[in-house]
């Protein structure tokens, strides 16, 4: 059965620090001029219906540097998972052609229905529900900038999206407390506060005083207010969200050297404030960065 990447509640703790030393090792070994050709003969297609910058430039350089093949699929190649046809016929056919399925949509459901009948591993490069690679990026970005992981604090300030449902997942299963900060309508639901609860024994809250979120912060997260197919709650949402940004004066509530961290792309002077993103706190360069020393490993793990 096909080893897949579809959310990070699939994986046990230990799992998930393999996949982060993984990712390290791999790191060093390519930063110091060497490489690993485990994928050769391989080949990957991306299917994107959401278009990607980083995304898709970190999968296919890390697809090439292990010595496979990327094939880009571009929204309007895919026409639609389901609707050009069923995705269980889409699923088995990609499976006789290719090694890897990196998967780029709306809908979480349509990518566990492309699991099921996939025989090769499919991976979640984001849903509306979920993005577990850069949650894993963001993890391997904070061990590398922090002294200690577990027991630290991430504050996720603005919408408790896809990012921060994953980052969530991420620092529940790695011993991080982890708190979000937003308006009352944007928060997790109480299912999903119920699920982080029950991973770990560390302190998982949410609140709308972003101010109180920020105390003793090791890490200020954020990512934009208005995602990919909300345009049309932007200026709804610019008002909702006016006071949950990062800036020097919520900086000044966390520790003093917390880092400041977004999954890009920022909106300067909106979620975040341009001296925040250039300071010497800031890790979102960094964090960008980790996106293609992850997933390489994660390609070579799951074609293992």
């Amino acid at each position: 059965m096909a080893k897949h990447f579809l959310s990070l509640h699939d994986f046990t703790r230990q799992e998930l620090i393999d996949l982060l030393d993984l990712s390290t090792e791999l790191k060093q070994l390519y930063r110091s001029g060497g490489q690993d050709n485990c994928l050769t003969g391989k080949t990957m297609t991306l299917l994107f219906e959401k278009p990607s910058s980083r995304t898709r430039i970190s999968f296919e350089v890390a697809m090439n540097q292990l010595g496979g093949s990327p094939i880009y699929c571009r929204p309007d190649d895919v026409g639609g998972l389901g609707k050009r046809e069923p995705i269980k016929d889409l699923a088995r056919i990609l499976s006789g052609y290719v090694d890897l399925i990196v998967v780029r949509t709306f809908s979480h459901d349509h990518i566990v229905e492309l699991a099921k009948y996939s025989t090769v591993p499919v991976i979640n490069a984001l849903t509306d529900f979920s993005h577990p690679c850069q949650a894993m990026a963001d993890m391997m970005t904070i061990r590398e900038h922090i002294k200690n992981l577990e027991g630290g604090k991430v504050t996720f300030v603005g919408d408790g999206n896809n990012v921060a449902r994953s980052v969530a997942v991420a620092c529940a299963k790695l011993g991080v407390n982890f708190s979000l900060a937003a308006p009352a309508d944007y928060s997790f639901d109480n299912d999903f506060k119920e699920l982080l609860n029950n991973i770990s024994d560390t302190t998982i809250e949410c609140t709308t005083d972003v101010k109180k979120a920020a105390e003793s912060a090791d890490v200020l997260y954020t990512d934009t207010w208005i995602s990919m197919g909300q345009e049309d709650e932007k200026q709804q949402r610019i008002e909702v969200f006016s006071d949950y940004k990062i800036d020097q004066n919520l900086m000044k509530l966390a520790k003093p050297d917390v880092k400041i961290m977004h999954c890009l792309p920022a909106y300067r002077g909106m979620e975040i404030t341009d001296d925040a993103i250039e300071s010497e706190n800031s890790i979102v360069f960094d964090q960008a960065q980790n996106r293609l020393h992850f997933q390489r490993a994660l390609l070579k793990y799951l074609c293992s």
